[in-house]
């Protein structure tokens, strides 16, 4: 194992990198990457990046609730994010009365910021290589099952080892399909309170139709502020909390940005798997993409109906839908342009190049001869039952709301039946209110119950008899496989679509097991394990052989991009600001203006109205010094970055370490990109600064956090 991780440190150092592939682990910048970064415009030393050892650029840089990126933007902690990041959390904040999703919020004062329970934000304070600890007692002989065993009671070992007594939060995490394991250490901070959020016309203006598309003309940016105690360290949400003290902050530049101009981005992204074999492929585009696509379309036709119907149910439900339709696109457009690229095939060629370099060698058949026997046996059965894995999560046990709150009731329920001490029954049930307070806040009975019997029916249309829960077949078999007789029936009579109802069986609880939601719920999360004990068998039969394929491919392509796949751990990397060629005689411009903003307007569309405030400012161009040299408001550009879900949120950074931008999206053309990175047309979609400072002057008029900004 410790050649391994050799063979992977030496393919790092001996790699050439093409400027704009490529997910960097920022603390081990070599001479190809700096030398590149230097020549296309970066002015700042790996220090300055990157230190443990004096503040830097990544002491700016936060991990944001657990998905995006943040950064901070001022010495008093100001963060700035994606409006989708933030949006669940403005959604909670609103109400009728109050309707800050589509008014917009700014706090003119601190005093007006409001916190959020439950949000926090981890800074990079530590990272160490583990490798030979995590691997200790793996051997040859060692079976995958046991070494994943084996694997996962050494990293909770040192995790628990390295957090001790300490308020820190500490993860192993593996790279290069577990060739290599390193530690990361962050500080959390819980107070995190909403400075700013623009109105749903310019925050989320475009909406699913201008998703995961180019030319864009969002301002999609929230700005909270990190709080801590008088001390300055982390600390739960206090009234006595103070603003951050920023190690570090980025300034803002007004310069604007022009082709060629260096970017650089930094930031958490989610996942990618560009090492994967073409049976991956395959099966995200027969078998995952297709049943993930069907299961939110029809999800989100029910939102949407409910949600046009009644702005209180829009409310509700504003961030549930975006949630739901993000990568509802994601996938429509990933398995498009999989086929489009090709990229199935190119994997293929990959794998025959592979074999035929293996076959040139002895010692090299010895130990990758064979690695592909496991592969093809865990993907015949994953493509058997990978439609059926999804349905269970996206229309089972994830689809209906109600059918994924009682699930929450299983651990009191198996207490009541197995008659444990009452006492401990009545103050289990009495420590369960806050959560029912929390989900029917934002609860609406009609709309679940149409979620959930559409969602049921294509469950029992689409998945075949042996591999869907005994319920639904039930079910679906006494109403002709239609489930909303049935959904009718079941929300009347189940305490979880009623606060009452519910509050009344939590002063006296009793056995759930002839709640029809209940029941149904915990049929399909049992179907669900059964069907994972499957999955589980299928990774223990290909595991190993993915994992040597990686070692091998870095063995056999010494020139290659081998930066490690996205796993939610800090990443850099940098590129330019370009147009790009999306196809024949479709040529796109690097910008776009305001003027574009208003050539989408649409009065009364949810997703391309403008607010009157806003249609006033751009008919009178007032637009201030954020005006280009042409006099226009540029609202978005792209770059060449390579970034993924995750990065949403992250800085756009210029060579000399100021802000230039707020990366929030990819392009249609590139969509295949969390699997092969494409090198011609792939572009991250970014919000120009300039559009930020215009909002938060001209639309939010809070002075306030322009004085507190540095301004380039």
């Amino acid at each position: 194992m410790k050649r391994v991780l050799l063979i992977v440190m030496a393919m790092l150092s001996m790699m050439i990198a093409r400027a704009d592939e490529g997910m960097w682990l920022p603390y081990s910048l070599n001479g190809q990457n700096l030398a590149e970064m230097q020549a296309m415009g970066c002015k700042l030393t790996a220090e300055q990046i990157f230190s443990f050892n004096q503040p830097s650029i990544k002491d700016a840089i936060v991990q944001f609730g657990g998905g995006c990126t943040g950064e901070i933007i001022s010495p008093e902690g100001l963060l700035l994010t994606n409006h989708h990041c933030g949006l669940s959390y403005v959604q909670k904040h609103s109400s009728v009365e109050h309707d800050y999703l589509t008014d917009g919020f700014w706090a003119n004062e601190k005093s007006q910021e409001l916190p959020n329970p439950g949000l926090s934000v981890l800074f990079l304070k530590q990272v160490e290589d583990v490798t030979e600890a995590v691997l200790a007692g793996v051997t040859a002989e060692t079976t995958e099952a046991e070494r994943e065993e084996l694997v996962d009671k050494n990293i909770r070992q040192l995790e628990k080892d390295r957090k001790g007594d300490r308020k820190v939060r500490v993860e192993v995490v593996p790279f290069y399909s577990g060739n290599q394991f390193i530690l990361f250490e962050y500080d959390e901070y819980k107070d995190v309170r909403l400075v700013c959020c623009p109105p749903w016309g310019i925050g989320k203006f475009g909406a699913d139709t201008d998703n995961w598309t180019w030319p864009r003309h969002k301002g999609d940016f929230n700005i909270f502020r990190v709080y801590t105690d008088k001390d300055g360290n982390p600390a739960e949400y206090s009234a006595d909390n103070i603003p951050m003290k920023s190690k570090w902050f980025l300034p803002i530049n007004l310069d604007g940005v022009k082709p060629g101009d260096y970017a650089m981005i930094l930031g958490y992204p989610g996942s990618t798997d560009r090492y994967s074999t073409s049976y991956t492929v395959k099966n995200v585009i027969e078998e995952e993409g297709p049943a993930i696509i069907d299961c939110r379309t029809t999800k989100l036709d029910n939102y949407r109906k409910h949600m046009d119907a009644d702005q209180e149910v829009f409310i509700k439900y504003a961030s549930k839908q975006a949630s739901v339709s993000n990568y509802w696109k994601y996938y429509i457009g990933q398995v498009k342009q999989l086929k489009r690229n090709h990229v199935y095939e190119r994997r293929q060629a990959q794998e025959e190049d592979f074999a035929r370099w293996v076959g040139a060698d002895p010692k090299r058949m010895a130990e990758y001869g064979d690695i592909f026997k496991g592969i093809k046996q865990k993907w015949q059965i994953l493509d058997k039952i990978q439609k059926s894995f999804v349905y269970h999560r996206e229309a089972g046990w994830n689809g209906g709301e109600a059918i994924a709150f009682s699930r929450r009731f299983r651990r009191l329920n198996d207490s009541i039946v197995a008659k444990a001490d009452k006492e401990w029954i009545r103050d289990y049930a009495s420590k369960m209110q806050p959560s029912v307070d929390a989900f029917f806040k934002d609860y609406d009975m009609a709309l679940d119950q149409d979620v959930t019997a559409a969602l049921l029916s294509l469950f029992y249309k689409n998945i075949t008899t042996d591999l869907m829960p005994h319920d639904v077949i039930l079910i679906g078999l006494n109403n002709n496989g239609d489930f909303t007789e049935w959904a009718a029936n079941a929300f009347e009579k189940s305490i979880f679509t009623d606060k009452a109802r519910l509050e009344k069986w939590l002063q006296k609880p009793k056995a759930l097991d002839k709640d029809p939601i209940y029941a149904l719920s915990i049929n399909i999360v049992d179907s669900y394990v059964a069907l994972y004990d499957r999955y589980e068998e299928a990774q223990n039969l290909g595991n190993a052989g993915e994992r040597l394929y990686m070692k091998g491919l870095m063995e056999m392509q010494q020139d290659r991009n081998f930066y490690p796949d996205a796993n939610f751990t800090m990443r850099l990397t940098y590129g330019t600001v370009e147009p790009y060629k999306a196809a024949d005689a479709v040529n796109y411009n690097y910008y776009t203006t305001m003027d574009g903003v208003m050539a989408k307007y649409v009065p009364g569309n949810w997703e391309f109205d403008i607010p009157q405030d806003v249609r006033d400012l751009v008919a009178n161009k007032d637009y201030g010094r954020y005006a280009n040299e042409n006099g226009e408001l540029v609202v978005n550009f792209i770059t060449t970055n390579d970034i993924t879900g995750g990065n949403s949120g992250s800085p756009v950074i210029d060579g000399e370490g100021n802000l230039i931008g707020l990366a929030f999206d990819g392009n249609w053309e590139a969509m295949s990109g969390d699997l092969s990175f494409e090198n011609k047309v792939q572009r991250t979609i970014c919000m120009d600064a300039r559009y930020l400072l215009w909002c938060i002057e001209k639309v939010g008029k809070c002075d306030n956090i322009i004085k507190e900004l540095v301004i380039k």
